[in-house]
């Protein structure tokens, strides 16, 4: 993953460390790297307990200090480290995938509103109304 990394946000894992502790660390980069760090955690796990479990199954061994009972916990313990690893593996991918590219600074969003300039039409002549306007009818016997 550290080859994605430095694909995405375009220097060294290295660099990437020292410029997420500044002041203009993105978001994401932060992440990007907490999450590469806890990858790298469950790698080392990992990568002790593939190391001991050949260590008892080395063909040099005494087969009288076998057990089934330590292999079978070193493999729930392989379970759990493989697990978290493909978990972080996934999340660190679907970052990288969905983050928007480092070149595109996200820009304040401004909100305007539409101003509605409204003037008095200039004073005209009132029309008359007509004779009639607002008179009552006249009741028909």
């Amino acid at each position: 993953m550290d080859g994605h990394l430095q694909e995405v946000f375009g220097a060294p894992v290295a660099e990437l460390y020292a410029t997420a502790t500044g002041p203009d660390a993105s978001p994401a980069l932060t992440r990007a790297l907490e999450l590469r760090s806890f990858l790298a955690l469950a790698e080392e796990q990992v990568a002790q307990v593939r190391d001991r479990v050949h260590e008892a199954m080395a063909p040099d061994r005494d087969m009288g200090e076998l057990s089934a009972d330590d292999l079978r916990i070193d493999a729930q313990w392989l379970q759990a480290a493989l697990d978290a690893r493909n978990g972080y593996r996934a999340a660190l991918g679907e970052l990288l995938r969905t983050m928007p590219p480092p070149t595109q600074q996200p820009r304040p969003v401004r909100m305007v509103q539409p101003v509605i300039a409204a003037t008095a039409p200039p004073p005209s002549p009132a029309a008359p109304a007509p004779a009639r306007a607002g008179a009552a009818r006249a009741r028909r016997p």
